[in-house]
């Protein structure tokens, strides 16, 4: 099969950076699909695992990706919820080869149907954001799903990135008054668009503008940028008792005391892959939240978050992407079709 995938960390300037290759088409293992790749999604990680290859050169390139959509041309002996021929979409698992090849393996338990009323460029979009939306959302800083935190303000760092693009339209269908932060006016408009109450300049000081919205804590802060670069404010904005969410790993050391300490914080991480990874027993919650998500698509309850959409996935399409994640002027999601 046709696969695309990188030997060594190059930028994504040089044209080696991703080549493509063929490589044999994987079989299934006991819980796995093999799945017909028709669109991939493109995000930060790609980048990230790209970079931690090293100076290599590998012997075999590895294939990166991990967001896609498909159909189910076989399966495993234990699968029991999908057969050949059913759509899916899912995040995938960062140990295994990702999805920028013609066929993938993923196991049932992080997969779901995809929405049926949404292309497979548009379910592509979804996964990996949705998931991290989610989890960290409802599962880790603990907000209600169904509204009994109603009426609370929640801020989002970064709400026109992909994972801001998949919190906001969770989070107001959960009630909360939502608070993103973007500067150009593109990212701007797309907060909006997705339900933002208020779009709060990053390039500004950030107390000033939340108190001129009527916000003088936030009860929910998700920082989905630069933990570093936010972590004072972050501290000077959360209100006693309330949750700090992060998804971005600190590159310095953080002081993790005063001021927080004083505020009896939950402070939690999201890592999306860590059940795939780590194989927890609760694994199979990943299909049910996509599960979650199609339904909501498919009920006109949850938006498109595909903002680019490319013709065809190659090498050339996947190192635009790539930089476009490093430089961080996506919005929204881009992804690719038709391999």
């Amino acid at each position: 099969m046709r696969a695309i995938g990188a030997r060594q960390y190059l930028p994504a300037s040089d044209p080696l950076c991703l080549v493509e290759f063929e490589t044999a088409k994987p079989t299934p293992g006991p819980l796995d699909l093999l799945v017909k790749i028709s669109a991939v999604g493109v995000n930060p990680v790609d980048t990230k695992v790209r970079k931690l290859i090293g100076d290599g050169p590998l012997d075999a390139p590895k294939i990166l990706g991990w967001d896609a959509a498909g159909t189910v041309e076989a399966v495993g002996p234990l699968v029991t919820d999908f057969s050949p021929g059913d759509e899916v979409f899912y995040a995938g698992d960062v140990t295994r080869p990702g999805s920028n090849a013609e066929y993938q393996l993923v196991d049932q338990r992080i997969a779901a149907k995809k929405p049926a009323s949404f292309s497979f460029a548009q379910a592509a979009a979804l996964p990996l954001v949705t998931i991290t939306a989610w989890e960290l959302l409802f599962e880790r800083m603990g907000v209600d799903p169904d509204g009994k935190d109603a009426g609370k303000a929640l801020l989002i760092i970064n709400g026109a990135g992909g994972v801001g693009s998949a919190m906001i339209p969770l989070a107001k269908r959960a009630g909360l008054i939502v608070h993103a932060t973007a500067s150009r006016p593109e990212t701007r408009e797309w907060c909006v668009k997705l339900g933002a109450d208020h779009i709060l300049n990053h390039r500004e000081p950030l107390r000033p503008q939340a108190e001129e919205a009527g916000v003088t804590e936030y009860p929910f802060i998700a920082n989905l940028f630069d933990t570093d670069g936010y972590w004072q404010i972050t501290a000077d904005l959360l209100a006693p008792l309330g949750a700090l969410g992060l998804i971005v790993e600190n590159q310095h050391p953080i002081q993790i005391g005063n001021p927080f300490r004083l505020k009896s914080p939950r402070i939690v991480w999201e890592y999306m892959f860590s059940r795939s990874k780590f194989q927890t027993p609760d694994m199979k919650r990943q299909g049910e939240v996509l599960a979650s998500i199609a339904a909501l698509a498919d009920a006109g309850q949850f938006p498109d978050l595909a903002n680019r959409i490319f013709g065809s996935i190659t090498p050339e399409t996947l190192r635009e992407a790539h930089a476009a994640m490093e430089s961080g002027t996506a919005v929204g999601k881009w992804v690719l079709e038709n391999f």
